[in-house]
């Protein structure tokens, strides 16, 4: 045991290249290593990222610094775009824990969301590469405490990213709480003072996410290494939807016979709906997701089955909201009441009276949008999440039994409206 404690804060040394050529045919994109300088016991040491994705796992990041990809009239992103890949030691504000492989990816997926909800102050919290919370706000005080609040639990050592400048009121509720990585565009003098008092807290600085939305519409080469040593090649994804326009009311064919769901959406509906799908570009699949008033309530990852997955979101959402309550109500977790129920130390009425007012709001998933990256191939995950008090539904369309969820949606009281996006959104 103490020699796992001892990987952790060891920091490799990687024998990867300096630099690294892609060559496509005749066009070639060169990579360069990214390597900073670090304060370590009082010496300037230059180091690279700490360890991959675990101890004793080297690791490289590289930067792209020329070349330009265009492959059948697809212009990929060129030089000059840089965001993860560009942190230098200017931007490392406070370097804590210098940054391993999962610090980058957690910081670059929360841009992937990031980038298609940046017309209000947003926070989005990732951790392992999935987020745990994402939330607007009216500042970017409130957008992190609804992040926050939205999974308090799964927040606990996560990466910040908010697409607001990062202020006083802002640092002081950060500061209350465990978080790994914070980036901002910018920070306040208080700020960033405030947040300093936690030294191993990484504390970093990209002014280029004020252009994120410029780059939704940008391709990427999405490389994925395969154990026999093969790659294969993609473009990145590119959502479709850009405003309620681009969604299509719910309709069907079967056996000659017609169907289209029988509610238009509402104007928060529709709200919801294109924030949680814009989520969802971000969430490892098959996935279900629950929004609220411009903020996660429930997000379901990775599942095999699409009834599985959107039950797993729901059991989030009772277990997150529940938990909400109990630390609100008593200063603790969910968890450590049931515990202290258990030992006699707390009335079994406080917890009781919880688990009542999180069945009775049944786990704040009345009212809210669900989101699925893909079409439900039959009715019951559909049944599923309408039994919970869902109002609205948003995937692709495209399954041969479409007309089923559609008669779901229209024989339920009150009747659940669903439009399709005519788009997967799978993220491997």
């Amino acid at each position: 045991m103490d020699n796992l404690k001892k990987s952790y804060q060891q920091i490799l040394d990687d024998n990867f290249p300096e630099e690294m050529t892609v060559t496509f045919g005749n066009q070639k994109l060169i990579y360069r290593k990214k390597i900073w300088k670090i304060t370590d016991d009082g010496q300037v040491v230059e180091r690279g990222l700490r360890y991959g994705e675990n101890p004793g796992q080297e690791a490289a990041m590289y930067e792209l610094v020329n070349g330009n990809l265009v492959l059948a009239g697809c212009s990929f992103i060129g030089p000059g775009n840089s965001l993860v890949s560009g942190i230098d030691e200017k931007m490392m504000l406070q370097f804590g824990k210098h940054p391993g492989k999962i610090n980058m990816t957690d910081i670059d997926n929360s841009f992937n969301i990031m980038k298609y909800i940046m017309e209000k102050p947003a926070a989005v919290i990732v951790k392992h590469n999935n987020p745990c919370g994402v939330a607007w706000g009216s500042s970017a005080a409130e957008a992190f405490s609804r992040a926050f609040r939205a999974d308090r639990i799964a927040a606990f050592g996560g990466c910040l990213c908010l697409n607001r400048t990062c202020d006083k009121e802002t640092a002081e509720l950060i500061n209350r709480q465990y978080l790994e990585v914070v980036v901002a565009p910018e920070y306040d003098g208080a700020a960033l003072e405030i947040l300093k008092t936690k030294k191993n807290l990484r504390i970093v600085k990209v002014p280029g996410i004020e252009k994120l939305a410029s780059m939704r519409d940008m391709v990427f080469p999405d490389f994925k290494s395969l154990i026999d040593g093969g790659i294969i090649v993609q473009q990145s994804p590119v959502s479709r939807i850009r405003s309620r326009s681009d969604l299509i009311p719910a309709a069907s064919e079967y056996k000659g016979k017609g169907y289209k769901i029988e509610r238009t959406p509402t104007d928060r509906e529709y709200d919801d709906m294109l924030f949680g799908w814009y989520v969802e570009q971000g969430v490892t699949s098959n996935s279900i997701l629950y929004i609220k008033d411009g903020m996660t309530v429930g997000i379901g990852t990775g599942e095999q089955d699409r009834v599985g997955v959107a039950e797993i979101a729901i059991f989030k959402a009772y277990t997150k909201y529940a938990d909400l309550i109990c630390f609100d109500r008593h200063g603790i977790s969910y968890k450590e009441l049931e515990l202290a129920v258990k030992k006699g130390e707390r009335k079994s009425s406080d917890k009781s009276a919880i688990d009542e007012e999180t069945s009775d709001a049944k786990g704040g998933l009345k009212g809210a949008v669900a989101v699925s990256d893909a079409f439900f191939p039959f009715r019951d995950g559909v049944d599923v999440i309408i039994e919970q008090g869902i109002t609205a539904i948003i995937q692709p369309g495209g399954s041969l039994r479409d007309f089923e969820s559609i008669v779901a949606c229209n024989e339920a009281d009150p009747r659940v409206t669903m439009v399709y996006t005519g788009q997967r959104a799978f993220k491997h």
